[in-house]
């Protein structure tokens, strides 16, 4: 058979979720982001995501979880970025100044 894997590959169950995560791995590195996903999985509300009716971790026991809204899709985390401006009006790259 000398079809491509990649043809026969099915979609990701939690795309738009993948995308943020892949974002959020660039801005701050692999290490950390692994370490809120493996606290989240173990029920920690480090990390929680759902998409298409799948859920991952543990959902935080409070109203301060983030929405994921055109705010936060359209952030571009910056180096030293902890997260404060998300849901502002402000980037961050603006706030630190």
């Amino acid at each position: 058979m000398t079809m491509d894997a990649r043809v026969n590959r099915k979609p990701h169950p939690m795309p738009e979720i993948a995308e943020f995560v892949s974002q959020l791995r660039e801005a701050f590195g692999d290490r950390a982001i692994d370490e809120a996903v493996r606290r989240g999985k173990a029920g920690e509300p480090s990390f929680y995501a759902c998409e298409n009716g799948r859920a991952v971790g543990a959902a935080t026991p409070s109203g301060l979880a983030w929405k994921v809204d055109d705010s936060l899709r359209n952030r571009r985390f910056c180096a030293g970025c902890i997260g404060d401006c998300v849901g502002q009006d402000v980037r961050c790259s603006r706030r630190v100044r």
